[in-house]
């Protein structure tokens, strides 16, 4: 029984009951359940209310998921390490797995600092290399033993 039904049955069982509006106490109660008329009527208004944002927010957050799907998705359709690419061909450039998101990312060698770190373009950790650098000056000595 919603509260206007409760409210309509209260002004029923006033006038069935045969209760004098003239007097003091007829005169209150009367003017009790007339408020709690109201106050029904305007729960009314507000469930409809409520039910219509209800619905307008379920659409917003659709939009909303559509957007972020697009926008956080990006890095996984135009990532330049998939099996398409030719970035991560080239010698100055390893591709990796990060172990706190999962991607896997290119890292340029430039961009290591010195203590063998960079960071994940995905999820921002840092990640640790154990790289050693050759100065170009021991590479071609290096070749030159080669051959």
């Amino acid at each position: 029984m919603s509260v206007s039904e409760k409210v309509a049955y209260l002004k029923g069982l006033l006038e069935g009951l045969d209760i004098d509006t003239d007097k003091k106490e007829g005169k209150l109660l009367a003017a009790i359940i007339d408020t709690l008329g109201e106050v029904a009527d305007e729960l009314d208004d507000l469930g409809a209310d409520v039910d219509e944002l209800s619905d307008y927010i379920e659409e917003v957050d659709e939009d909303l998921g559509d957007v972020e799907e697009f926008v956080y998705d990006l890095d996984d359709d135009d990532c330049c390490c998939d099996d398409d690419c030719d970035c991560c061909d080239d010698d100055d450039c390893i591709e990796v797995t990060c172990p706190a998101c999962g991607e896997d990312i290119c890292i340029d060698f430039d961009d290591i600092d010195e203590d063998g770190q960079v960071e994940c373009p995905c999820c921002g950790e840092t990640l640790e290399f154990d790289i050693e650098v050759e100065d170009d000056d021991e590479a071609e000595d290096d070749d030159a033993d080669e051959e």
